[in-house]
């Protein structure tokens, strides 16, 4: 049993594919700025994201994850936190605050309002992918994980949604682009820490101890802080989710029959009032009197039904 542990464990030992400690310092420090090249192209990522936001391109979005430079500070701030360099830190929290966004959009599409509703599950997405990132540039066979982390922990579209939110005093996109943003920083951030940490690098020491401690309280703090307001939209969305599919077997099982076909089903919340839209063969008073009868069996107990 002992072999066959000390087996397993040999596939996931990943410090022989290490590249030299310094050259991933060099290499991600190097990224932190935005100067020259690296700013240019941030400038054309904004335009590209934003472009693609305005036709609604999911093509073109990809593209702008793809080359923009934004994950070099975020990275770089886990980097700093996990090697305790203070100056690393201020460098990359500065370069951090870097990119604003102004847009021309009149109506807000689909791609732009998916970047508007961070969920937990956007928290799990940033954290692997950070993850991903940090074992990435630290080891030798790269491959296409960069561009596969860019992509899925997505930096560079909210941070655009948040510049449209500001730009058409839509101040909840606003809000949700950006706290979705913030999410892919901390926790892209929180893995490269964590990831830095268990690779062993060689870490600055502080003069006080007690000002490390303090430091480690203050990264756990805010993620923490961060994880919060998208645990209590995630249930939001699972309740919803939950009641949308007790509606539809309603509908479909107690509204149903030949002849007829329901166009729509709507909730008004306020009213407490189901609204069903239907063509077709009439659906009888009394298939109504049983279909009411049976709401409480779906959860709609409290609704009324208008057919």
């Amino acid at each position: 049993m002992e072999r066959i542990l000390s087996r397993i464990k040999a596939h996931f030992v990943i410090m022989q594919d290490m590249e030299d400690e310094q050259e991933i310092v060099k290499q991600i420090t190097s990224g932190v700025s935005f100067r020259g090249a690296n700013l240019w192209v941030l400038i054309f990522a904004i335009f590209i994201a934003s472009l693609g936001l305005n036709v609604n391109s999911t093509a073109v979005i990809i593209g702008a994850m793809l080359i923009s430079p934004l994950m070099g500070p975020i990275i770089g701030m886990g980097l700093a936190m996990g090697i305790n360099d203070l100056n690393l830190m201020r460098r990359a929290v500065k370069n951090f605050g870097v990119a604003t966004l102004i847009t021309p959009l009149g109506e807000a599409q689909s791609e732009l309002l998916a970047r508007t509703s961070p969920t937990i599950y956007d928290v799990l997405i940033a954290t692997f992918g950070g993850a991903a990132g940090i074992l990435a540039l630290c080891t030798k066979g790269k491959g296409n994980v960069i561009p596969g982390v860019a992509i899925a922990t997505a930096l560079m579209p909210p941070l655009c949604t948040a510049g449209y939110g500001l730009a058409t005093g839509h101040f909840l996109y606003f809000l949700g682009a950006f706290y979705l943003f913030f999410i892919n920083s901390v926790f892209i951030s929180l893995a490269t820490y964590v990831g830095v940490r268990l690779m062993h690098f060689h870490r600055l020491e502080f003069q006080n101890p007690a000002l490390a401690q303090k430091a480690q309280r203050v990264v756990a703090g805010i993620a923490i802080v961060t994880m919060i307001p998208a645990t209590f939209m995630t249930v939001g969305i699972v309740r919803r989710s939950i009641f949308d599919n007790k509606l539809n077997s309603f509908v479909k099982t107690e509204l149903s029959q030949p002849g007829t076909q329901v166009l729509s089903s709507e909730v008004d919340q306020k009213n407490q009032v189901l609204n069903i839209v239907a063509v077709g063969r009439e659906i009888s008073d009394s298939a109504e009197a049983a279909a009411k009868k049976r709401m409480e069996q779906y959860g709609l107990g409290d609704y009324s039904l208008n057919i």
